[in-house]
């Protein structure tokens, strides 16, 4: 009731349903004085407490029958008060009590649901101004990492809802210093905020106020954005949709061979190579000898979307890449003995001239390599000319646009649009025009993985993992560390089963597919450890794979 009688529009609600109660109060009046008026007229007397209840009996439908008129006027009556009464008791009266009263009292009840503030004893937590499918796989990844974490929900509806399907939820406006303050964002790890990039700044002044020293992350939507972010307080500011465009591009057979470095680790780089069109193609692992001749280690191949585990008998094909760990010099090694084998050299084709599209022409083009851009709107055309070698204008699905823009010669095409069903409908019309074409997609549904992979895509990248990993790899103080869709660092505690043996006799890498790349050991890192290193009981594990790969670790290692 406090809630009715405070809020503006419950009092109008109110207001509207007591004028319907006196309104059924005079209907039911007037018929009772109209009752005493037609039994005179029939000769009958009954008492002013009978003619209330005869009309009530009547109007709610209920009609006992023992009060009954002779008359054809006193039956006319009766049915003018049985109809009124089927509208009014029957039919207005409930919606208007739903509409006006339990409502409202209902909204109430959610809105005092969810919880205003994180208890006063919560540290280290991560606040998340924005419930997505991003930060949703965000939070299952903080879940795992047992980093706890709160959402911010300005909506009390949608924060109630979110408190009962048990996620940690306050409810409070983002752009309001106390929402913060009730958050303990004094107290958090950091604050991630993925809006609009006027609001992530208000967000982040906001923050300032109550904490100023939290880290705040923010998303960019626009390069530009990130000085003015920065500026706010922002400690770290994401162009994530230029990053994007630049894994995509990392992501593609250019007119050179060589190993494309997608993430580092201590002195560790992590680096994936194009076997087509060089002397691996057909061998084994084991005949490519590439440990011995370069140093590099091969930690898996991918294979048209899937990471396949690197085992001496694993064939390469024409479409493998291979995932390599290695130093700066082995990877400089391996290019230098394949740089004599040329590809093809003709331009890569990019669908998409949005801010995805743009990124991954700039960094192509900063590389030495031709790129031509097929953008449907002429004005994000014009947006492309300053970058691509050509532009054309229309539909990627149109076969003319596409074979004048070569992609019958492309060595790669690049489908940065985020429009996932379009990015699968090209992947098939694409590969029937150049069936040794790679196609590097963008998806914007995790969902649509499979299904682009089955249509032909070599590779895709997500905008939601990306967004994961960059928020992570700066909780967890590393550099950004991104193989893949589906593929993640992990870092592993040892189980005391495997301490003493050595990384060989521990058989993880074929007991899980795991792939351990650096292992932390008395305060010291080895990175691309030999198979006869001695595992102690306090060394921890750093691994690549998926979180069924690492299931399977913690089930087989108790």
């Amino acid at each position: 009731m406090s809630y009715l009688l405070q809020d503006q529009q419950a009092r109008r609600n109110l207001d509207g349903f007591r004028n319907f109660l006196i309104l059924l109060v005079a209907v039911i009046a007037a018929f009772t004085v109209l009752f005493h008026v037609l039994m005179l007229y029939e000769g009958r007397d009954h008492s002013w407490l009978t003619g209330l209840y005869w009309t009530l009996t009547v109007m709610s439908t209920l009609g006992f029958g023992d009060i009954t008129f002779q008359t054809d006027l006193g039956r006319v009556f009766c049915i003018v008060v049985l109809l009124t009464g089927i509208v009014l008791l029957l039919i207005v009266l409930p919606f208007a009590f739903i509409r006006h009263f339990y409502s409202p009292w209902l909204e109430a009840q959610l809105r005092s649901r969810a919880p205003r503030e994180v208890p006063p004893d919560t540290r280290q937590h991560v606040l998340l101004c924005q419930w997505d499918a991003a930060t949703q796989g965000l939070a299952d990844r903080l879940r795992y990492l047992e980093i706890p974490f709160y959402v911010v929900e300005p909506d009390h509806a949608r924060a109630s809802s979110l408190f009962t399907d048990g996620i940690p939820v306050i409810t409070g406006e983002l752009d309001a210093a106390g929402t913060y303050a009730a958050a303990r964002a004094a107290q958090a790890r950091c604050v991630f905020v993925r809006l609009d990039d006027a609001t992530n700044t208000n967000v982040t002044l906001t923050v300032r106020e109550t904490a100023p020293d939290v880290p705040v992350i923010a998303v960019a939507e626009h390069v530009e954005s990130v000085d003015v972010l920065a500026l706010a307080g922002a400690t770290q500011a994401l162009p994530l949709k230029h990053k994007l465009g630049e894994q995509l591009a990392s992501r593609v057979n250019t007119h050179h061979c060589e190993a494309h470095v997608v993430g580092s680790f201590k002195d560790l780089q992590i680096a994936e190579f194009p076997v087509h069109n060089t002397p691996l193609f057909g061998q084994t692992l084991r005949e490519s000898a590439l440990r011995q001749k370069t140093g590099v280690n091969v930690v898996g191949v991918w294979e048209r979307g899937r990471l396949l585990p690197a085992r001496p008998e694993t064939r390469l094909s024409d479409t493998s890449v291979a995932v390599i760990v290695a130093s700066k010099a082995q990877i400089a090694e391996l290019n230098r003995q394949v740089e004599r084998f040329d590809t093809n050299e003709h331009p890569v084709i990019v669908v998409g001239g949005g801010k995805v599209g743009r990124a991954a022409a700039n960094v192509l083009k900063a590389r030495g390599v031709p790129v031509h851009v097929v953008e449907r709107s002429p004005a994000g055309a014009a947006r492309c000319e300053s970058i691509a070698e050509r532009v054309f204008v229309g539909e990627a699905s149109d076969r003319e646009t596409m074979m004048q823009a070569g992609i019958d010669r492309a060595p790669s095409v690049v489908l940065s649009t985020n429009d996932d069903a379009m990015n699968i409908y090209l992947c098939i019309f694409f590969r029937r025009l150049n069936p040794h074409l790679r196609i590097v997609s963008r998806i914007t549904h995790e969902r649509n993985v499979e299904a682009i992979h089955r249509a032909g895509a070599d590779f895709v990248l997500s905008y939601a993992t990306l967004n994961q990993e960059a928020v992570l790899a700066f909780l967890l103080g590393r550099d950004l560390i991104f193989v893949g869709e589906g593929v993640r660092f992990f870092s592993l505690k040892l189980p005391p089963a495997l301490a003493g043996k050595t990384l060989g006799e521990s058989d993880i890498g074929a007991r899980t597919g795991l792939n351990v790349v650096a292992i932390l050991q008395d305060g010291e890192t080895t990175t691309n450890p030999q198979p006869d290193m001695v595992l102690s009981g306090s060394c921890e594990l750093y691994a690549l794979g998926n979180p069924e790969q690492r299931r399977q670790y913690a089930q087989l290692f108790k």
